[in-house]
């Protein structure tokens, strides 16, 4: 397999014209008219995919190059449909389109571990189709019934032997009209689906020639880099525009709302030049603003009424009746994307169009973003997606991109906006802190009989789509609460917002990997308070044989939760559910007398649908596991003087290679529709490591990352 990172030549060599015809299907095939010579592009039959007289066959994919493995697993799903010979396959990254959006958001984003589980269907009919189309050609080339052909590896066989090659039928599949549904291939006949496949973007990333956006210039760029207030809200009150003028290589100081930019022929320059602005600022909105007040803030909106986001039964009247009962209070901080690569984006405005690079998850908001800018039709702005060092939800934020072509539109020449590492952490959308305060009733029999959960959060959504904030709740605030793997009569979800200056967003797996450790600690406060295995418990709480109790009972079963434990050592578990798929977690932990925690080994298991790309899965959850313990061990921003104390990796320390456990991973195998993988591994992690830590020690932690000082003996 062959890869081939050139966007621009995709637009400018190819010429190809995108053009949606919508048909009675309820899939959406797309056709691209090729302006190029029949005999270089004869058959492309959807945007994603085209085989040439040569017999390579092209992929195109809209999604970002995150790291996630979808590079391959999405060729891998079109060529088994197609029947294709895998070492013919070579894949480019798509520019922002009409066929690239998500059939259900309509949008091109990479997010919600959906680049497989919202294009399943798609993705399978377009190989299908294709396949089918060829088979047509051949028989009408041969003159037998098209009962008579069969594909393997990239051709057409004739019940007599003979073959073609796909390439060699091209010219006159392309001349055939697109199926509609096509036949799609019985699971047990799979041969590329579920394999193991080299990933095609690892040799390029190991040799250094990806392209990512901090890499990326064109001829005519200059840099820039923009000045922000320390605090939320504040404003700039006066500037030295001289002083930073003065700076070799800087070529203009351009006031933006609320911020100031500095560009320059280089990186150093532009930051020099930052720093002669010598900026004074106004103290902002909350100039007082730090830890303790937040901590107030939260605490206070626990007291106040909140939103009802599900209401199941009577909790009251069922939490009166109990046998027993808990209260409990979990508290998660707000952390950092922090990825490795600092946010940047590259701007080019012309009169009659407008071409931006970027690794962004949100080609569509940028494309729209910029056309508004611009005043620029959404048509004339090409939007070309780089592979990303890292993203974790952050990346469909567009403020960069606003600099960018702001900037490139008042110097009329290129610009690349980059952050700085302080940058990176002073200005990002944070997962948001979330306090929870869940009182839960056992019956005689220490069956879970009541649940009423009050979370105190601020709303992605409020800011991003308010009209997904329906009735007062958020429903990425309450991901994991309201629809809990657990089946409990009486249910009880209240919502009350934070509204703080702070900006929230995206982070990988969203709410529930902040509502899952409250969940699934007290799950295991209410199996140790009703004398229960902490896995028979949960399994008792779910209907038996569904997906949830499947992949936790995997999890007990390929973790040994029933073997013995090595001396000084515990376990843990917990269990999640979302995006389409179902996860569990089991740790083996000791602590040692200081309270240093090690984490020995983590088993993951994770039902995932058909497992498109085991080695991808493999990587994800250990992954998961890693960012997982990172958060639940050292995560943390902090804030001062209205603003972000945090500023550098000194103090946001992540997990070290010697923290790093033994992974095992575990997949459920079936033949169910594709599910999400990115996110899913991650939630049930943290929760798995506090719940082996109280079976070690007798110390529950409530609070994210772990207060270990607690754990410290005497």
């Amino acid at each position: 397999m062959k890869t081939d990172i050139s966007r621009r030549s995709f637009l400018k060599n190819s010429s190809l014209v995108i053009a949606a015809t919508a048909l009675s299907s309820p899939l959406r095939m797309f056709y691209v008219a090729p302006v190029r010579a029949a005999s270089e592009l004869s058959f492309k039959p959807h945007a994603f995919l085209e085989i040439a007289t040569d017999d390579t066959i092209t992929v195109w994919i809209g999604q970002t190059n995150l790291g996630q493995g979808t590079f391959t697993g999405i060729p891998m799903v079109i060529a088994d449909e197609l029947d294709a010979d895998w070492e013919s396959i070579r894949v480019k990254p798509a520019p922002a389109g009409e066929p690239f959006k998500d059939p259900l958001w309509h949008a091109q984003f990479t997010g919600g571990s959906t680049s497989i589980r919202h294009r399943w269907d798609l993705l399978r009919t377009v190989g299908a189709a294709a396949r089918q189309m060829l088979q047509q050609a051949a028989a009408r080339e041969w003159g037998i019934p098209v009962e008579s052909c069969t594909t393997k590896n990239g051709r057409v066989i004739h019940s007599d032997g003979k073959a073609l090659s796909y390439g060699k039928l091209a010219a006159a599949a392309g001349k055939l009209a697109v199926p509609e549904k096509p036949a799609l291939k019985d699971p047990k006949d799979y041969t590329i689906i579920g394999t193991s496949r080299d990933r095609v973007d690892i040799p390029d990333k190991v040799m250094g020639r990806t392209i990512y956006g901090m890499d990326f210039s064109v001829p005519g760029m200059c840099i820039a880099v923009v000045a922000r207030g320390p605090g939320y809200g504040a404003i700039p009150e006066s500037h030295d525009k001289n002083a930073a003028m003065a700076v070799k290589g800087v070529v203009a100081v351009i006031p933006l709302e609320n911020r100031i930019a500095v560009c320059a022929e280089t990186t150093y320059a532009a930051i020099q030049g930052r720093e002669a602005l010598n900026v004074e600022w106004s103290k902002g909105a909350l100039p007082d603003m730090d830890d303790a007040y937040l901590d107030q803030v939260y605490s206070e909106h626990m007291e106040k009424q909140g939103a009802t986001a599900k209401d199941e039964g009577d909790v009251n009247t069922a939490l009166g009746k109990a046998a027993t009962t808990l209260e409990r209070t979990y508290k998660i901080n707000y952390i950092s994307h922090a990825q490795v690569e600092p946010i940047n984006c590259t701007a080019s405005v012309e009169k009659e169009q407008c071409r931006i690079w970027a690794p962004t998850q949100g080609a569509t908001t940028f494309q729209m973003v910029a056309a508004k800018l611009t005043g620029l039709p959404a048509d004339k702005v090409e939007v070309n997606i780089l592979p990303a060092g890292g993203g974790f939800g952050l990346r469909g934020a567009p403020a960069h991109v606003t600099d960018a072509v702001l900037l490139s539109k008042a110097l009329k020449r290129p610009v690349k906006v980059i952050y700085t590492r302080e940058d990176d952490f002073a200005n990002d959308y944070f997962r948001p802190a979330s306090q929870s305060r869940i009182k839960a009733g056992l019956d005689k029999d220490g069956r879970l009989i009541g649940w009423s959960h009050k979370v105190a959060a601020p709303s992605v959504w409020a800011r991003v789509a308010p009209p997904m904030v329906k009735n007062g709740v958020c429903p990425d605030a309450v991901s994991g609460i309201w629809d809990m793997p657990y089946s409990i009569p009486n249910h009880l979800v209240d919502y009350v917002m934070v509204n703080l200056p702070i900006p929230v967003g995206f982070w990988r797996s969203v709410g529930f990997s902040v509502n899952a450790f409250a969940v699934e600690s007290l799950m295991d406060e209410l199996a140790h308070a009703a004398g229960k295995d902490p896995v028979q418990f949960r399994l008792a709480h779910m209907e038996k044989g569904s997906r949830p109790y499947n992949i936790l009972s995997l999890l007990a079963e390929k973790g040994g939760w029933n073997r013995p434990v090595p001396d000084g050592r515990a376990r843990g578990v917990a269990v999640n559910a979302c995006f389409g798929s179902f996860a569990a977690h089991m740790a083996e932990v000791s602590v040692n007398a200081n309270g240093a925690v090690t984490v020995h080994k983590v088993v993951c298991a994770i039902d995932c649908g058909t497992a498109v790309y085991p080695d991808a899965i493999r990587a994800q959850a250990e992954g998961g596991v890693v960012m997982g313990m990172s958060t639940a061990f050292h995560e943390r921003v902090r804030f001062e003087n209205g603003g972000v104390k945090t500023v550098n990796y000194d103090e946001y320390p992540v997990l070290t290679m010697s923290e790093v456990p033994e992974i095992e991973v575990h997949i459920a195998k079936n033949n169910l529709k594709a599910g999400g993988v990115g996110e899913p591994v991650l939630p049930s992690v943290a929760p798995a490591v506090s719940n082996a830590v109280f079976r070690a020690t007798g110390v529950r932690l409530r609070e994210l990352p772990f207060q270990r000082e607690l754990l410290i003996k005497g």
